[in-house]
Formats: structure tokens, C-alpha cells, sequence
């Protein structure tokens, strides 16, 4: 059994899919959230969890002061899961709006008009490293400036290629699981516009 670690919704139990999916450990959780809790995101932040499974991520994001959620699964039986904690942690976490998107990662990306703050990325550990890249490309569109954007895969992958508007800032082993922060950028590899003379 998952649980919300703290917050409004704190120690409430989430289900977890039977199969498929990878749900973050609680170590992990308390490690990443003590550091975008001290990082001051938090509060107020439109999430993105992409690859929800469970939807522990962005759920624990909105029970610590996040204003909204978006929760996205393609697979059925996990997105069945998924929408039955949102609506456990919603009672909890009124007036935040929490809404699972039954649709693959990328399909969600092109479409979506939404900007978010804070994206999380917990792939399945099979997906080829080329598919990773496209999704960070299509997740700089969906963010401002100064988002962040965290990738967890196995530590054993290689380290995320990423498009120029996605800045490094660390990276952390937990066992056989490894995250890596980045903060969204403006790319500076595009020539400036001309100016236009009046």
C-alpha cells in the first residue's frame, strides 16, 4: 500500500495497480518533495504527472500546497486506479483541481493548452531513449521558464538527452532509481528576432 506522506491529504492510502506500473517509493517521495518543498515550488503550482500509475506524484504534489493536478495514464486498468485516488485526495485537498487524462504522454502534450510549473516524468524503465527525448521536447511547450521538470528512471539508463531549454541542476541515486532535475530555460541557441524598424 502507497500513502500521501504529508500535507492535507497526509497518510491517506492510495491503491496501486496490479501490473505495469513502477510506483515510486516512499524514500524517493520523501527525498524529492523535502527538496521542491525547500525550493518553495510547491505552493500554488499547476503539476503535470505524466506516466501516473498511481498518481502518487502529482496527488502528493496537491496535498502539500500545489493548486492543480493533471494526471495523465494510457492504460486503462491503471487509469481506473488512478482516477479513484484523485478522487480520494480530492475530498481532502479543496478547492486544488485534480483531473486524469485517459491518453498517452505525447498525444496529451500536443494537445494540451495548459502551462504547468512543476512535470513529473516516471517512464517505464523500457522506454527507448529516443522516445524519452521526444516527450522532453513536446513537455518544453507545455512550460514557462522557470519550470521544473523531473525525470525518474532506473540508474542504470543513461542520462536523459534533453532539448536546450531544459537546464540541468542535479541528479540523485536512490538504490536502483535515479532522478534528475531540470529547470526549463529560454533557448538560447535560437537566434534573436530582427528588430523592425519603425
Amino acid at each position: 500500500m502507497t500513502r500521501i506522506i504529508a500535507g492535507a491529504a497526509g497518510s491517506l492510502a492510495l491503491r496501486v495497480p496490479d501490473r505495469g506500473t513502477r510506483p515510486t517509493s516512499d524514500r524517493v517521495r520523501e527525498s524529492l518533495f523535502g527538496g521542491l518543498e525547500a525550493s518553495g515550488v510547491l505552493d500554488g503550482a499547476r503539476v503535470l504527472d505524466l506516466y501516473a500509475g498511481s498518481g502518487a506524484l502529482g496527488l502528493e504534489a496537491v496535498s502539500r500546497g500545489a493548486s492543480s493536478a493533471d494526471l495523465v495514464e494510457k492504460s486503462a486498468m491503471a487509469a481506473n486506479v488512478t482516477e479513484h485516488n484523485a478522487r480520494t485526495v480530492a475530498r481532502a485537498v479543496a478547492p486544488a483541481r485534480i483531473r486524469v487524462h485517459r491518453s498517452s504522454v505525447d498525444a496529451f502534450l500536443r494537445s494540451t493548452s495548459g502551462r504547468f510549473d512543476l512535470v513529473f516524468l516516471d517512464p517505464p524503465y523500457d522506454l527507448a531513449d529516443d522516445d524519452l527525448a521526444g516527450t522532453l521536447e513536446l513537455v518544453t511547450a507545455a512550460t514557462d521558464d522557470g519550470a521544473l521538470v523531473i525525470v525518474e528512471r532506473a540508474f542504470r539508463s543513461p542520462e536523459p538527452r534533453t532539448p536546450p531549454e531544459l537546464a540541468a541542476l542535479r541528479s540523485k541515486r536512490y538504490g536502483d532509481t535515479a532522478l534528475w532535475w531540470y529547470e526549463r530555460v529560454a533557448d538560447t541557441t535560437q537566434p534573436d528576432a530582427p528588430s523592425q524598424s519603425r
